[in-house]
């Protein structure tokens, strides 16, 4: 019986990034435009990743084949 290749969903992969540690990174949302009404404090704070955790992490990670 020949087994099918999991195949990893390309879209997540752009979107999400694994650290060494096993940590789910994503890049902030709000940040595209309007930026004029955010102080400069807020859009540096949105240009950092922020964490992805709870049960959307376990779902990205499988779309990534990530365990």
């Amino acid at each position: 019986m020949k087994k099918n290749k999991v195949k990893t969903r390309k879209s997540v992969a752009k979107r999400f990034k694994v650290t060494k540690n096993g940590k789910l990174l994503h890049r902030s949302h709000y940040l595209r435009h309007k930026r004029a009404g955010k102080s400069k404090k807020r859009i540096r704070r949105l240009k950092t990743m922020k964490q992805v955790k709870g049960r959307y992490a376990k779902k990205v990670r499988k779309m990534l084949n990530k365990s």
